[in-house]
């Protein structure tokens, strides 16, 4: 599972100027990205795939891509946008490819769950996660998420643990603002009504 803390000296610079001197050949600017937003982007694939081998596969899948690309990037959108959106392709490439979709459904065994229910109540960056008094929330906050139409959920993930603006999340997934917009409106509406009972 990732963990990692980005070097003090390198803490001000913002992703793009990291990206374009990792283009450069400065490694040390890719540690430094890597650092930041790890856990993010696996969070958000993990949450996704909901299956830890897979999301971790797909999460270096997706900095291979971050390498590979670093000689075209171009700082024409915010980096954490051009990141998430390539995270995105992978999954859909995963899923597109998949001959066994059972991962959609898989909620794993009673362990994995609980171990979930606790990572997300004690570490997540995701606010309503925080708020939680309990790991039966979390479990409850988890399964409401996971019952989400796929695009709803998407969208729910990416500004939950992305920070993404609709803005962004219409970029990244190929859709229009306002699509995006009503993703998000629909997902907030049926998890406020699913957590009544927390409120």
């Amino acid at each position: 599972m990732p963990s990692a803390a980005p070097p003090a000296d390198d803490a001000q610079d913002s992703d793009e100027s990291l990206m374009l001197r990792y283009a450069g050949g400065d490694m040390g600017a890719f540690d430094v990205l890597y650092a930041r937003h790890e856990l993010g982007v696996w969070r958000y694939v993990f949450r996704s795939v909901r299956v830890q081998a897979v999301a971790d596969d797909l999460l270096q899948d997706v900095w291979f891509a971050v390498a590979r690309q670093s000689v075209s990037y171009q700082p024409t959108a915010r980096f954490k946008t051009w990141l998430f959106t390539i995270a995105h392709n992978r999954m859909v490439d995963h899923f597109r490819t998949a001959k066994n979709h059972a991962s959609m459904n898989d909620h794993g065994d009673e362990d994995e769950e609980n171990g979930l229910a606790h990572t997300l109540a004690a570490d997540s960056g995701f606010g309503p996660v925080r708020q939680l008094q309990s790991r039966e929330q979390a479990a409850a906050l988890i399964t409401a998420i996971e019952e989400l139409p796929a695009d709803q959920r998407e969208a729910f993930l990416l500004q939950a643990e992305a920070g993404m603006s609709v803005e962004d999340i219409a970029s990244t997934t190929g859709v229009s603002f306002e699509t995006a917009k009503s993703r998000l409106r629909y997902a907030r509406r049926s998890l406020r009504q699913q957590l009544q009972e927390f409120a």
